[in-house]
């Protein structure tokens, strides 16, 4: 779907790339924020019913950490779960640009209802689950929604056939080192975590 949306084939389809990415990008922060807002009221119930202490929510977020940085790495043969849906791209012949730019930026934003690539995505709602609150959950949400979405950026050159495959092969170089992000970020959040443990 990414390869799909630049203004090469945004002229092909007579519509506006930069109205089709604008409403991408605010659909996705809308789908982020929804899911982010719903984990942080979820966490906030849990929460009332069942406090935490502060060494308690160190460990619970060292061991969503943990449990992501085994899935991406795929210890022990451990996949991250996920089921193998894309967004409709039918929905970019039937429908105007901004029309399936917000689709499917809701949709990525909403982050379990197409694929999930790393257990990353798992680890930022479940520790905005933890936060307990719906305005944390929100702003996560928010904020993932967003940089989800700015990945589309990378097509914004696309104004040829040439430069499609170019960017093609860009993307799928960068792939390897985006993995490897995910799970260093994750590392890093659970090696914070283990000196929050030993400091408290």
């Amino acid at each position: 779907m990414l390869s799909s949306i630049h203004p090469l084939g945004e002229r092909g389809r007579h519509s506006r790339y930069e109205l089709t990415v604008a409403a991408y990008v605010v659909g996705s922060a809308l789908g982020g924020l929804a899911v982010g807002s719903a984990f942080g009221a979820v966490g906030r119930a849990v929460a009332s019913l069942i406090p935490l202490t502060t060494v308690q929510l160190a460990v619970l977020v060292l061991v969503v950490a943990v449990a992501g940085v085994l899935l991406d790495a795929r210890v022990g043969r451990l996949k991250v779960p996920s089921y193998h849906r894309q967004v409709n791209e039918d929905w970019l012949n039937r429908y105007r640009g901004w029309v399936y730019g917000m689709g499917f930026g809701l949709q990525l934003g909403l982050a379990f209802v197409t694929i999930v690539p790393t257990a990353s995505i798992y680890a930022a709602f479940l520790l905005a689950g933890l936060s307990g609150s719906v305005a944390t959950g929100a702003t996560v949400g928010a904020v993932f929604g967003v940089v989800r979405s700015l990945m589309i950026l990378t097509m914004a050159r696309v104004d040829s056939p040439e430069a499609l495959r170019t960017a093609h092969r860009r993307l799928a170089s960068a792939a390897a080192g985006a993995h490897r992000v995910a799970v260093g970020a994750q590392a890093a959040v659970a090696l914070s975590m283990i000196g929050v443990l030993a400091w408290l």
